[in-house]
């Protein structure tokens, strides 16, 4: 078990929209909780992004503030390696399970592992098609922040013929519905040259923004599935001297300062807090039978440099 961090109400006041808290919470963690240390959680999550620490972080801090505890553990954006720490988590005995899942297509024996061993599995940022054998889940609209970012991009162009760069995440996770959320969306008018995986990982995805540069070096706007990733791009066109227009997601401090000086035209706030609170508290009022949403929205928000005082908390401090 990790060590419990210090809840900051100041922060989970900033990052929770009320609306939120009344679907997380219904009548307040404490009531959800019940106050009942007796109460195990695992938490099975997905990799070790700055997203995925703050959501464990936001995790273990809900859970202590319940008055239950947690158990973790890290997939490393392995299915395999997240089905073994399931049955890991199973033999630990947990109450119920919160999986941060690396990949989709794992979600079924996710599932069923769970379902065989009668231990309740909740779900955050996305959700198996079918949902009849899950608690339930805190679901990102992940085609959404592709969507809106793909949005700013067609506003921007205003109907000039432009052409567009991608820099994926991970194949077969979150980052396909990302990508297709923002292709989808695109007008005619902007043009996908280059679609390239960076794997969540600065370094890499530096590498692929030079390869892009190298065989477009006419490219005006630029996708990338994170703000991790997107400085790392930002440093292949700082290099090379070129210009282009970099949109991306998660709304970190980092990435909210590179709005302010206009080095990122556009990022999506998706805030992990945000969805790691409301998965406890949703978790433990499901297990006590309390009528709350089973599939609950993670609120997100595109953050401009107009409106960049506006985005939410995204990690809690340690």
């Amino acid at each position: 078990m990790r060590p419990s961090v210090r809840r900051s109400l100041g922060v989970l006041t900033a990052a929770v929209s009320s609306a939120a808290l009344l679907t997380a919470c219904g009548s307040g963690s404490e009531s959800a909780a019940g106050g009942d240390s007796s109460i195990t959680l695992g938490f099975v999550n997905g990799a070790n992004t700055e997203f995925h620490t703050c959501l464990q972080r936001a995790i273990a801090s809900e859970a202590k503030a319940s008055g239950v505890e947690v158990l973790t553990a890290n997939s490393n954006q392995n299915p395999g390696t997240e089905l073994s720490n399931i049955e890991d988590m199973i033999s630990r005995q947990v109450d119920a399970l919160i999986v941060q899942t690396v990949n989709v297509d794992a979600l079924e024996g996710d599932i069923a592992k769970a379902k065989s061993a009668n231990i309740p599995i909740f779900l955050t940022s996305v959700v198996a098609k079918d949902t009849t054998d899950i608690l339930g889940a805190v679901v990102v609209d992940l085609p959404g922040e592709g969507k809106l970012n793909s949005d700013w991009v067609a506003e921007d162009a205003a109907g000039a013929q432009v052409k567009a760069g991608v820099i994926a995440g991970a194949p077969g996770a979150a980052s396909d519905l990302l990508i297709k959320g923002f292709t989808d969306a695109l007008p005619a008018n902007v043009t996908v040259v280059a679609n390239q995986p960076g794997m969540f990982n600065r370094t890499k995805a530096q590498e692929v923004a030079e390869n892009m540069i190298q065989a477009h070096p006419d490219l005006n706007y630029l996708f990338v599935a994170n703000e991790e990733m997107a400085f790392g791009a930002l440093n292949a066109f700082q290099a090379a001297n070129a210009s282009v227009k970099i949109v991306t997601m998660n709304g970190t401090d980092a990435g909210l300062v590179a709005i302010k000086e206009g080095k990122f035209s556009a990022t999506v706030a998706n805030s992990p807090t945000t969805t790691g609170t409301m998965a406890v508290r949703n978790t433990l009022a499901l297990l006590k039978g309390e009528k709350i949403e089973k599939i609950a929205q993670s609120p997100i928000k595109l953050i401009t440099k107009e409106n960049a005082g506006e985005a939410p908390a995204y990690c809690l401090e340690s």
